[in-house]
Formats: C-alpha cells, sequence, structure tokens
C-alpha cells in the first residue's frame, strides 16, 4: 500500500471553514480505482498542522488520481477560502506502508 500525507498548517481563525470545506467534500477520490481510506487529523496544537491521509493499493494509483479529472474537480473549492487561511505552504510525504494491523472483529 501507498500512503500519502499532506500537512497543512492553518490560521487557527479560518479552521472553522477549512474543517467546513473538507466535511462537505465532493468525495471524488473515494471514487477512484486503487483507493482505500481518506483521513483527515486535527492537530491537537494549532501550531502542528493538519494532516490529510489518503491510502492507496499503489502509487500508480496515486499518479492516477493526480492526472485525472475528479482531482480537479476535487480540490476547485481550495481557493474560496480567505486569504491568509494556510500560514505555510502545505507539504507531501509519500509513504510505502510496510505494517498495518487494526483490531479482530468479533
Amino acid at each position: 500500500m501507498f500512503v500519502v500525507c499532506n500537512r497543512v498548517s492553518i490560521h487557527p481563525d479560518h479552521a472553522p471553514q477549512f474543517e467546513a470545506m473538507f466535511m462537505s467534500r465532493a468525495h471524488k477520490v473515494d471514487q477512484m480505482p486503487g483507493f482505500i481510506s481518506f483521513q483527515l487529523l486535527k492537530p491537537m496544537k494549532a501550531s502542528d498542522g493538519y494532516m490529510v491521509m489518503v491510502t492507496w493499493e499503489s502509487k500508480d494509483h496515486y499518479h492516477a488520481w493526480l492526472k485525472s479529472e475528479s482531482f480537479h474537480q476535487g480540490h476547485s473549492r481550495t481557493g474560496s477560502l480567505p486569504e491568509g487561511t494556510m500560514t505555510t505552504p502545505q507539504t507531501i510525504e509519500l509513504y510505502e506502508l510496510l505494517e498495518h494491523t487494526k483490531a479482530e472483529v468479533s
């Protein structure tokens, strides 16, 4: 599996709009081949920034998403956030998932 982490530093005054934008997202990525999961992590300290994590079956699936019309549609509202919402440029971190465990359902 392949994990994409997008670290986004948000000005605390604009956090509600940022969160609302994600909570009402178009879910385009969810419909892509190879998509496994999406997580939006809210920092415990505002200075840490949000983390958007998307897990894919493979790096190729992720690259297909980047080239898709759905990617552009899914990111079309980013420019609607107030100026100064992002306090630093976002950073993308790419990982290969080596191990994943979860609780067994009984």
